[in-house]
């Protein structure tokens, strides 16, 4: 049975560490400094607020989700609120390496950060699909991580907070464009899983899978890559043009015009084999995206 701790507050963070909580909603820590607590019966913990790692070093134990990873020197490693981090295996003579950046949701609250942290969905990634930065984009970490700490560090003024949450977001958005710049760099790595997820999905509508169990999802697809649903997103929208939902609906429209020209299939007889509950909502697709209904496209054709 594993012993999850709950790191409620950052302090709870910071304290483990025997670190310094340079303000109760968000700090930035550096990680040579900290102290490992060595043994104890905690083998994961749960975080209840955003943290960015920056790792620092030629190796690291840091291991979580569902497969290991090494990470190399230069290397972004990104946790959501909720998210759990294995640490059981964690040596008791570890020394941290690196710089942490750490914010809780209610600093966000009512703030135009907190309005679209949803969309920097690299924080639901899985640990294999972290940010590998060069020493140029390291460069742009560390000025942004230095500006929060000397914000962090200084009498806090009105001005404060408004200027702490723009540096904040002008990292997220620099994290954006790295991770664009890595999609690009991964290209063959990228298109083969591509092609894996078309034959996947190809292989769900011909088996009989989607009369089954329904129209499929892009969490299932996800998992048979072994990829974050939000990973596989991303990839598929920066590979496609297209959202890996609206790909799935597409290659089932395609799949749809085919069977179409069966003669002695019902129009509810392929929506049920394609996975819809109901006609209605197959035809209601069909024609968002054909621009007929399928009797209209039979009929036509």
């Amino acid at each position: 049975m594993p012993n999850i701790k709950n790191l409620i507050k950052i302090d709870d963070y910071c304290t483990g560490l025997q670190l310094e909580t340079l303000h109760p909603l968000v700090s930035i820590v550096d990680l040579s400094k900290g102290k490992w607590p060595g043994t104890s019966d905690v083998t994961s913990v749960r975080y209840h607020f955003y943290g960015v790692f920056l790792k620092q070093g030629e190796s690291c134990v840091l291991k979580y989700g569902r497969q290991n990873y090494d990470y190399q020197d230069g290397t972004l490693v990104f946790i959501g609120p909720g998210q759990v981090v294995n640490i059981s295996r964690i040596d008791t003579d570890y020394q941290p390496s690196g710089y942490a950046l750490l914010f809780h949701p209610d600093f966000l609250r009512g703030t135009h950060l907190g309005s679209i942290m949803e969309t920097y969905s690299f924080f639901s990634y899985d640990n294999h699909e972290a940010l590998h930065i060069s020493q140029r984009e390291r460069l742009i970490v560390l000025d942004c991580f230095n500006k929060i700490r000397i914000e962090l560090s200084q009498g806090i003024d009105k001005h404060s907070k408004a200027l702490i949450l723009s540096n904040i977001e002008l990292f997220l958005n620099y994290c954006t464009r790295f991770y664009d710049r890595q999609f690009i760099t991964r290209d063959n790595e990228n298109l083969s899983i591509i092609q894996n997820f078309e034959n996947s999905l190809k292989a769900y509508l011909k088996t009989g899978k989607a009369k089954e169990y329904g129209i499929p999802s892009v969490k299932y697809f996800a998992d048979q890559l072994h990829l974050s649903a939000n990973y596989f997103g991303d990839l598929v929208k920066r590979e496609t043009g297209v959202t890996a939902q609206d790909y799935i609906q597409m290659k089932i429209i395609d799949a749809a015009k085919d069977m179409i020209f069966d003669p002695d299939l019902s129009i509810s007889e392929i929506a049920y084999t394609l996975g819809f509950k109901y006609p209605q909502h197959f035809s209601r697709l069909f024609k968002k995206r054909v621009g007929h209904t399928p009797q209209e496209y039979r009929s036509m054709n």
